[in-house]
C-alpha cells in the first residue's frame, strides 16, 4: 500500500476509484522529448484519432530535436499533425536544442519554473507544459484543471457542475499526489 494510495483513500470521493482499478501511478519517461510531442499531438482530439496520429508520426520519423527541427510542416500534415501542431513540434525541438534540456535539465526546477520555461515556447500552453510534467517528469502534484477529461471527471464524482476554482480547491486535499488522482478522474469518463 502505497502513501499516495492511503492518501486519496482518505478521500470519500477517492476511495471507491482506488478499490476499482487499483494503485495508478506517474513515472518520469524515457524520453521527455518525445513525450511532449505525444503531448502536443493528443491536444484536443479523441483517444482514437491522437493513437493514429501518433503511431503514423512515430512510423515516419525519428522523433528527436535534431530529425524534427527542420522537417517541413507540410511533411508532418501528411501524417496528420495539423499545421499548428506541426509548427509547435519545430518550435519545441528548436528550443531543446538550443536550451540543451534533458531529463536532468529539469530536475530540481519547481512546477512553476518548468510551466514557464516551456510556455516560452510559441505553441505550448499550461495544459502541455502540465502534461509534460506528469507523463515526461513523472511529477506527483500536477492538478491539469485545463483538460476537459479531468473536469468532465470532478464533475461526475462529485455529481456538481462546478467551476475550474472550485476543482482546483477541491483537488488541494489530495495534495501531494494530484497527479495520481488525476490518473482516476481520467478513469471515470474513459
Amino acid at each position: 500500500m502505497g502513501e499516495p494510495h492511503n492518501v486519496l483513500r482518505d478521500d470519500p470521493a477517492m476511495a471507491p476509484l482506488v478499490a476499482e482499478h487499483g494503485e495508478l501511478s506517474v513515472e518520469p519517461a524515457e524520453d521527455p522529448f518525445e513525450r511532449l510531442v505525444t503531448s502536443i499531438v493528443r491536444q484536443q482530439l479523441s483517444m482514437a484519432s491522437a493513437d493514429a496520429i501518433e503511431e503514423r508520426l512515430f512510423e515516419h520519423f525519428d522523433v528527436t530535436p535534431t530529425a524534427l527541427r527542420d522537417v517541413p510542416v507540410e511533411q508532418l500534415r501528411d501524417v496528420g499533425v495539423s499545421g499548428r501542431k506541426g509548427q509547435t513540434i519545430r518550435n519545441v525541438a528548436s528550443a531543446w536544442q538550443a536550451h540543451d534540456y534533458t531529463q536532468a535539465a529539469f530536475d530540481g526546477r519547481s512546477d512553476e519554473a518548468v510551466i514557464d520555461e516551456l510556455t516560452d515556447i510559441s505553441g505550448i500552453g499550461p495544459w502541455t507544459a502540465k502534461m509534460f510534467l506528469m507523463f515526461a517528469l513523472g511529477r506527483e502534484d500536477v492538478f491539469p484543471v485545463e483538460d476537459l477529461g479531468i473536469r468532465k471527471g470532478m464533475q461526475t464524482i462529485f455529481e456538481d457542475d462546478m467551476e475550474r476554482q472550485a476543482m482546483v480547491a477541491r483537488a488541494e486535499r489530495w495534495q501531494p499526489y494530484r497527479s495520481i488522482a488525476s490518473m482516476y478522474l481520467w478513469r471515470v469518463v474513459d
